[in-house]
């Protein structure tokens, strides 16, 4: 059985499509022994490492956008996104282990604002690494730890690859969700064409300056971490595939994770990196 360490980048709404990776990988025979993960893939890391990725699938494939607005915790007096409904959720799913009596190596990305550096989560609360992971500034509100302000681990790395080189494993593979549709495989594209156009017709709707803003640095720093670090296999998310916010687009999202990640593993394993085991083709 195939041994790989997952790299899951940050992108907000995008995330879902970590969940059709890991199923697509699942449904190979492949095993994830690790998982780093910045912001949204941290959150969908920490939930398939504490074993709960199944149930906030099935949920998170219920939500139309009326009831992400409902689980948004407004703070009117600094204008953030406290998240508390939604962690009140995912707690009730797996509960608040401890990040090392987890089965697979996992390392959670934040930032600390005070000190201008990476804070790896390790060890500890999984909820609250992964809360501090998640904080995109401006729009949830940070972690206060002492003096520390913890802020999304993406400002610094949103494509952690460095925790992984650790253990020992036959491929890291890493998703980044912050792809121009150049840099997408060409065999990708046609097969999620009708996300795309979805997108283009979303695009309308008013992200915010800061996501904005948040998501062309993510791609620059997406493409320095690679550039200094290569993944065996690195899967590409084209960032026009859905808004950052999107969050009530999970089906469709989950399946182009999937999608992607078939269609890569493909070619990989075509050229004699890897021997998958198949198990079923319930995620094909």
């Amino acid at each position: 059985m195939p041994r790989v360490s997952l790299v899951l980048g940050a992108g907000g709404a995008r995330g879902y499509a970590h969940i059709g990776v890991i199923h697509q990988l699942q449904s190979r025979g492949y095993e994830v022994v690790s998982i780093s993960g910045s912001s949204m893939g941290a959150l969908v890391g920490g939930l398939y490492a504490a074993g709960g990725l199944d149930a906030y699938t099935e949920w998170v494939k219920t939500l139309n956008w009326i009831d992400v607005v409902r689980l948004l915790d407004l703070h009117f007096s600094h204008g953030t996104i406290r998240g508390d409904k939604v962690f009140a959720k995912i707690e009730s799913m797996i509960g608040n282990p401890n990040i090392e009596d987890l089965p697979i190596h996992y390392t959670a990305v934040a930032t600390d604002l005070t000190r201008h550096k990476e804070v790896w989560f390790q060890e500890g609360s999984l909820l609250e690494a992964i809360r501090a992971s998640s904080a995109v500034p401006g729009v949830f509100s940070p972690i206060r730890r002492g003096e520390r302000i913890l802020v999304d681990g993406a400002v610094l790395n949103p494509l952690p690859m460095i925790p992984t080189v650790a253990v020992e494993s036959d491929m890291i593979l890493a998703v980044d969700l912050n792809c121009a549709d150049d840099d997408v495989d060409p065999e990708v594209l046609p097969r999620i064409q009708h996300m795309l156009a979805q997108r283009s017709f979303n695009a309308s709707q008013r992200i915010g300056v800061i996501v904005s803003s948040m998501e062309v640095l993510h791609g620059a720093l997406s493409r320095y971490k690679v550039a200094g670090y290569q993944p065996d296999l690195l899967l590409h998310i084209p960032k026009s595939i859905a808004g950052f916010h999107e969050f009530h687009r999970a089906n469709e999202l989950i399946d182009a994770g999937s999608r992607i990640a078939a269609i890569q593993l493909d070619q990989y394993e075509a050229r004699g990196k890897i021997k998958p085991t198949l198990m079923d083709d319930q995620y094909s």
